[in-house]
This record gives C-alpha cells, structure tokens and sequence, in this order.
C-alpha cells in the first residue's frame, strides 16, 4: 500500500495516453479524477498512521546503482515532510483534474490533457518520497519536462511555444547547478543516500576545496549550488522570468504549477536539506537575501499588471520569496506551514480566475471586466475569500502563517533578520494592494468590457464548484487546524525530518517582542486595501498621481518588470548570438571545419589534380624530369629515416 499514492498517477498517465482515443473524453476524465482520488485516499492513510504511530516508513522497491562504493537502491520514503506534500499534491492535484472535467469540456485533445496532468503528478510523488538526490533529480526532471508539455499544451499558439521554451531554458541553468551539487555530494559522501549524506555533514564543517583558486567551506559551496537549483524551479529573482509567462497554458495547468507542484520544489529541496543548510552560516543569509527580494520584486511588479492570471503569477512569486526567506531564517516548518496554506488559496485564486476567464469567452484582461459581483456571484466569493486569505487578514489561512514568518524575522537580531522584515512589510502593503485593486477592477467597479459578453457571462456547474468550495473551506480553516500542528511547542511531529539548531530556534521569543511589530504587518494590510480602493473608486487622486512627473517613471519601471526581460533579450541574449554567429559559426563552423572538412579536401584534391594534368604534355623530357626528381625525394626520405633510426638504435643500447 506504500506505493499505491505514487503509481497510481502513473497508470492514469499510461491507460488515459493509451486508451484515449477508445474511452474518449468522458472515459478519460472519469478514469483520471477517480484514480487521482484513490491515490489522496491512501496518502490520508499513510498520513494518519504515521501521525499515531510515530513511525517513518521506508520502502526499498529495488537495487539500482552499483558501482564501485557507490550503491544506490530505488527507495521511497515516507516521513513526516513526505506526507504532508503528498497529501497537499495528491489533494490539488484531484480538484485540478476535477475541475479540468468542466474547463476542457469542448477541447478535442482531453484525454492528452487529462494523462499530461496526471503524469505531471506522478513525477512530483516520485521527487517528494525520494530517498536519495538522484532519484530526486528523476522526479525534478520529469517536472520539469511536463510543465514544457502542459504549458505548450495548445501548441499552435506562438506565446504558448515562446512560454514553453522559455520555461524550459530557465529550469535548465537551476538544474545545471543542482547537478553541480549532485557531483560534489559523490565526490566528498560517495554517495547520494540522504541518511548517509546528512549524517556525515556535520564532520565537514571545517572541510575546505580549491574552488577558482579561492578555498572555500565545501558546505557552503555545497549549500550555494542547491540553492541555485532551487532558485530555477521555485522563480527567485534572476531565474523567475519563466513563471509569469508559463500563463499560456490552460488555467487548471497554472494552478497545479503555482499551487502545490513545480514551484514548491525548490523550497522542499532547502527544507529536506536543512541538515546541510544549518551548518553553513553564509548560505543561510543567502537564502534570506534572495528571498525577501523575490518578495519585494514580484510585489511591486503585480501592481500594474492588467493580465487576470499574470497578477496572481506574480502573487504567487512573492509568496515563494516569503517561504525562501522563512527557510533562511531556520524556520521550515514555519515555511512549509505557509506553502501548505498558499497551496489552498492559490489552487482556489487560480481555479476562480479560470471560472471568469471561462465565462467572460476567454478575456483576461481585467480593464475589460467589471461589474461581475451580481453576474457571477460564487466567482466573487470565491475569489474574494481567496485573495483575503492572500493578503493575510485575520483569522484565513496566510494570516496565521505570514506573520509569524515576520515576526521570526524581526526576533531574529541581525541584519539579515531586519532586512527581511522591513522587505516582508513592503510585500504585505504591495500584496494587499494588487489584491484589491484586483476585486474592483474586476468585479466592484462598472463594467467596462463588451457588453455581448459580459451580457452572456454564466456561472459553471457542477464540476468548478464542488473544486471552488473545497478550496474555500481550506482556505477559511488550513491556518487555524493546522498552526499547533506545524509549529506548535514541544511538537513531535517532524521526528528527523527536519533539522535545526539549538540556537536557531526562535520560536519562544516572538512572545516577548513588542505589540507594535507584531500588529504592523496587520495594520500595513488594511494600509494597502485603503489606499487600493482611494486611488480607484476617487477619480481625481488617481488622475493627480498621473500627473506627478516621476510616476512616468515608476510606471515603466514596474509594467517592465525591472527591466528583468529586456536585460535578458537585448544585453545577454544578443550579445550571445552576436558571438556565436560571428565567432563559433563564421570562424569555427565555416572556417576551420570548412577548411579540413569533406568539402574544402574535395576542392584541394580537385586543384591539385589540375595542376599535375599540366604535367602530361606528351614530350619525353618532362616524363624523365618528373622521374628524376622523385627518384631525389625517395632517396632523401630514406637516408632521414634511415639517419633517425641509426640514432634511436645507439641511444636504445647506450641506455641498456
């Protein structure tokens, strides 16, 4: 029964991809959606026996690697961090292929879709119960090439290939470094066993390489290279670029992507490794530098943007930076409490945003919408009570978990620790900003669509309700439950799971820091929905802010997204090619294969032809000069031979 979660997706994949064409679109949903059910089924279970046993459960399914000192077996591990991701995958996973039933209803290729789904989540199972790195990376990879699929899932669509390749290059360089890292793991642990790798770390605290002529702490080499792994598939800033274009796929793909799958890799990679990040100090700060500015980054960017689910893409960004830079400050639990909760509200932001786009004819800009609060009312509740539980207001999911992670942050006392909070405090203000400014555009303010459309916008049946209600009953009460659960004092839970050090950890001093800190996140929240609705329901403060002379500047600078894309196109990009057609392809490919290859040697041989014709006149004094002056090359060459070889001889004797 172990195994049961984790194969079951595979055979949806392999009975929906085989049988397809013969079950049809009906025959395929019902397939999927009931076997993905079966496999949540057994993940409660596995959970629940776990959590009254206190046990670990490890299953060896079979030898894989054996070479050398290096043994490897294909092995599944079920601990605590195991169970609670593959109940939250298992759990999305479901709604998504249930609300796929109603979203795909008219699409000729479902059971493509359908198996494409469920094998995006067999491959997440397989990443999440490793137990070793390398079959991790399998589960990695295999994530990474079905969102390629899913992504360019309407493959005659130009963006949708751009999106695809794009998201593709970008896991690659993360994935480069991850495989960096893998290497290091074999050459110091030889092996790739995560009991033997995490019980050995700490005997290399002061173990140093010659890394670029510098010494450096191998753990933190170490450290820096699972990190840029993980920078790849979880967005941080630099190789985030990939996550708000992976929006031209079909919405159920964006939620399973952005929820509970792809883009939570990265963080349970830092979260299963906290054995090695605790040691090392420095990528440690690391992680909590790069986090609070994937939180500040994509905050500020979600605030002009007009694309319904490119402004939830870039919640979801910051939201990652959040859960980054909790891990650096040694709280994983706390950071994989916030990824359970964000899985619950973001599954039901990005499935309400698809239930609008579904019925307003696939518009998603939200400068077209408007007034939909009486037409499309479960889609208002929904998708309110999904972007309050986004901005943490009290008493929903992220309320509970984003501002402990502030407040972890602010006890923390040093400079890192600061600089994450004040950073968190702007995402909180930005986040409730783009967030309200998101629920009147679109359904508070009038409308200011087509009014064919808005005319003919209908609610969704049976399927996207029952996935919305869920969602929303998760998003209401995950934080509550779960709290004492995940972060409790003197919770047991984690067992071995997840490691942090004595000094570490924290969580008994946010009861001794100040009120003002702790409720100047809660106040910054009501700051950002305040301001939200006075710039947009109060025509002349948002008309005096266009005139002001730097919002030019500011607007540019934040519907540019940084500049990030333009720095990547015009700077890296095409000094890139510029080097490799003038450089590698004129020079190498049409310069020097060109001269030795096939047909430069065609052309050679054919002059060389022509010119000793010349030579064939038909007068006898050319053939006899021709024979005498070979005659002189044949004796030379053999009196050097002959002179070369009489040396070698003497100096073979002499030495003997």
């Amino acid at each position: 029964m172990l195994v049961l979660p984790i194969i079951l997706p595979l055979f949806s994949f392999i009975l929906s991809s085989l049988l397809g064409t013969s079950i049809g679109a009906f025959g395929a949903n019902f397939l999927t959606v009931s076997i993905l059910f079966f496999s949540f089924y057994y993940s409660i279970i596995l959970f629940f026996k776990l959590l009254f046993n206190n046990l670990m459960y490890k299953l060896i399914f079979h030898t894989w690697i054996f070479s050398d000192n290096l043994e490897l077996n294909w092995t599944f591990c079920f601990d605590s961090l195991t169970l609670i991701m593959l109940l939250v995958v298992t759990l999305i996973s479901t709604f998504v292929h249930l609300y796929s039933v109603e979203y795909m209803l008219h699409d000729p290729h479902v059971p493509r879709f359908m198996s494409y789904l469920s094998f995006f989540t067999f491959f997440m199972l397989v990443l999440i119960t490793a137990n070793n790195f390398l079959q991790m990376f399998i589960g990695w990879e295999g994530v990474g090439l079905c969102s390629f699929l899913l992504i360019n899932f309407w493959f005659t669509r130009l963006q949708a290939n751009k999106a695809a390749i794009k998201a593709m290059l970008l896991n690659r360089i993360g994935d480069f470094f991850l495989l960096l890292s893998l290497f290091f793991i074999i050459y110091i642990f030889n092996s790739l066993d995560y009991e033997i790798v995490f019980s050995m770390s700490s005997l290399l605290i002061k173990h140093k390489l010659l890394f670029l002529g510098y010494k450096i702490s191998f753990l933190d080499l170490l450290c820096f290279f699972l990190f840029l792994g993980a920078t790849g598939k979880s967005a941080q800033i630099g190789l985030h670029t990939w996550l708000p274009d992976a929006m031209e796929g079909p919405t159920p793909v964006s939620a399973l992507i952005h929820a509970a799958t792809m883009v939570t890799a990265g963080i349970f990679l830092i979260i299963r490794c906290s054995f090695l990040f605790e040691l090392s100090r420095n990528a440690l700060n690391l992680v909590i530098v790069f986090g609070s500015l994937t939180a500040v980054f994509a905050a500020t960017t979600g605030l002009l943007q007009n694309d319904v689910k490119r402004v939830i893409a870039y919640s979801t960004c910051s939201q990652l930076g959040y859960m980054t830079f909790a891990c650096g400050l040694s709280q994983y639990d706390i950071g994989l409490f916030h990824l359970t909760n964000h899985a619950f509200f973001k599954a039901l932001l990005f499935l309400g945003a698809g239930s609008i786009i579904h019925a307003l004819s696939d518009e998603q800009d939200i400068r077209k919408m408007g007034g939909l609060q009486a037409i499309l009312p479960f889609s208002y509740a929904a998708f309110l009570i999904g972007s309050l539980a986004l901005i943490g207001f009290p008493f929903l999911a992220g309320f509970y978990s984003k501002d402990i992670i502030l407040e972890m942050a602010f006890v923390k006392q040093t400079f890192f620790g600061g600089f994450s909070y004040c950073l968190g405090i702007i995402g909180v203000f930005c986040t409730s900003f783009y967030s309200t400014r998101l629920l009147l555009l679109v359904f508070l303010m009038n409308p200011m669509g087509n009014k064919n459309i808005i005319i003919k916008a209908h609610e969704s049946i049976f399927f996207i309700r029952f996935a919305l209600i869920c969602l929303m009953a998760l998003s209401i009460l995950s934080g509550f439950i779960l709290y004492n659960f995940f972060i409790g004092f003197g919770n047991s839970f984690w067992l071995l799971s997840i490691f942090i050090l004595p000094e570490n950890y924290l969580l008994n001093d946010i009861e001794f820091i100040s009120s003002f800190y702790k409720v100047l996140p809660l106040c910054t929240m009501f700051l950002g929905i305040f301001v939200a609705n006075l710039v947009y329901f109060n025509v002349n403060v948002f008309y005096k802010i266009k005139q002001l002379k730097f919002f030019k500047y500011v607007y540019m600078f934040l519907i540019k997204k940084w500049y990030f894309d333009r720095i990547y196109n015009q700077i890296v990009s095409q000094n890139i090619l510029h080097f490799s057609y003038f450089y590698t392809y004129k020079s190498f490919d049409r310069g020097l294969l060109e001269l030795f290859g096939p047909f430069n040697s065609v052309n050679l041989f054919y002059s060389i032809s022509n010119s000793i014709k010349n030579f064939q006149s038909g007068y006898i004094y050319h053939y006899l000069f021709l024979f005498l002056i070979f005659i002189l090359l044949t004796l030379t060459f053999n009196f050097f031979i002959f002179s070369i070889l009489s040396k070698l001889i003497l100096i073979f004797f002499i030495l003997v």
